[in-house]
């Protein structure tokens, strides 16, 4: 199993950044062969399941009750409706199904029904991701008991930036839901946004929290803002030239955390809509392999089908088959172990 670290500094990471743009692309790339096939991109599609009127300020977040975005807050939709979707998601060539919920928390009365979707998408043959917002240990195990492979929980920016995006919960709880998600043996996804009016350092303290946690998340999505108008930061960076991160600087961010997490799926989430192929190649050269794939990403617009298999066709890329690296290396089939569970299999190894 490859050395992987979990002590950077930040020194270290932002050492990393302050590369020249095309030995940084190499060293990512070079890191990202030695544990990924290179032609291999994960697909993976995202479907909400209960939009908008979430109490949360998140100052990107057109489903927000706080913004004035003109999404209208919906009911948790039914299972077989979300199946169905799933099973179209499965025939256009998604290895992932995700499922998020514009909740603050889940309530206990919404768990037997998400309890039900998570199993009908499994029995499917796919991958189960949800995002519902913060989660308690016993929520967690419920959701472990029920088969879902991954749990996403963004950390969004870095720690000195986040009270400026958001103010409704705080940097920790979020780094506690990440450790009640783990505890109860849940892959873990968690990445967050770049282009919100961050430094570069809030950038790099963004990859060193996710680098330096006690096991990486197993996927680490990178999102670009996409500033919708009548949230606070759509309207703030609406028409200015923050609105957009600069593409070498996006891609930098990428480079790192591919570096920082070698083992890590690295996904170009949000705002690759508006992104050029070249853009695009070169993020994948930087070690991204993963996408989310379709029309649309909750609220937000998405590349869709059609363009991602023209790019695929024009970079000599495929859809990934099999096993992530770090489920494939854990034995992680269904949920990883947990930390003790880890050691004890090292020790007996």
């Amino acid at each position: 199993m490859p050395m992987i670290r979990t002590d950077w500094t930040r020194e270290e990471i932002a050492d990393l950044f302050d590369l020249p743009f095309t030995e940084l692309l190499f060293r990512a790339a070079s890191v990202h062969r030695e544990h990924h096939r290179a032609d291999e991109v994960q697909l993976c599609t995202l479907l909400s399941i209960k939009t908008g009127g979430c109490p949360e300020d998140c100052g990107y977040c057109s489903q927000s009750a706080h913004a004035d975005s003109g999404v209208e807050a919906t009911k948790l939709m039914d299972v077989r409706q979300v199946l169905q979707s799933a099973a179209q998601a499965k025939d256009a060539g998604s290895q992932r199904f995700c499922m998020g919920a514009a909740w603050r928390n889940p309530k206990e009365r919404d768990m037997p029904k998400i309890v039900e979707i998570v199993k009908g998408v499994r029995a499917m043959g796919m991958e189960t991701c949800m995002t519902l917002g913060m989660l308690s240990p016993d929520q967690a195990e419920q959701l472990k008991e029920a088969g879902l492979d991954y749990y996403n929980h963004n950390i969004d920016t870095g720690p000195e930036y986040y009270e400026r995006v958001i103010t409704t919960r705080k940097y920790e709880d979020r780094l506690t839901t990440l450790e009640n998600v783990r505890a109860a043996g849940i892959n873990v996804c968690s990445g967050g946004i770049v282009g919100m009016g961050e430094t570069r350092d809030d950038r790099v303290g963004f990859v060193h929290t996710l680098a330096t946690l006690e096991r990486h998340p197993e996927s680490v999505p990178v999102n670009a803002l996409v500033p919708v108008k009548g949230t606070p930061l759509g309207d703030m960076l609406a028409d200015t030239p923050m609105a957009k991160i600069d593409d070498i600087e996006f891609v930098r961010t990428v480079a790192v955390a591919r570096i920082a997490m070698p083992m890590s799926m690295v996904r170009l989430s949000a705002g690759r809509e508006s992104m050029s192929d070249a853009t695009q190649a070169l993020a994948f050269m930087a070690g991204a392999n993963s996408i989310f794939t379709g029309d649309k990403l909750l609220t937000a617009p998405n590349a869709g089908d059609d363009s991602d298999a023209a790019l695929f066709d024009r970079l000599g890329l495929k859809a990934m088959q099999g096993e992530e690296p770090m489920r494939a290396v854990g034995g992680c089939a269904g949920g990883c172990a947990t930390p003790r569970e880890a050691e004890a299999q090292a020790e007996n190894a």
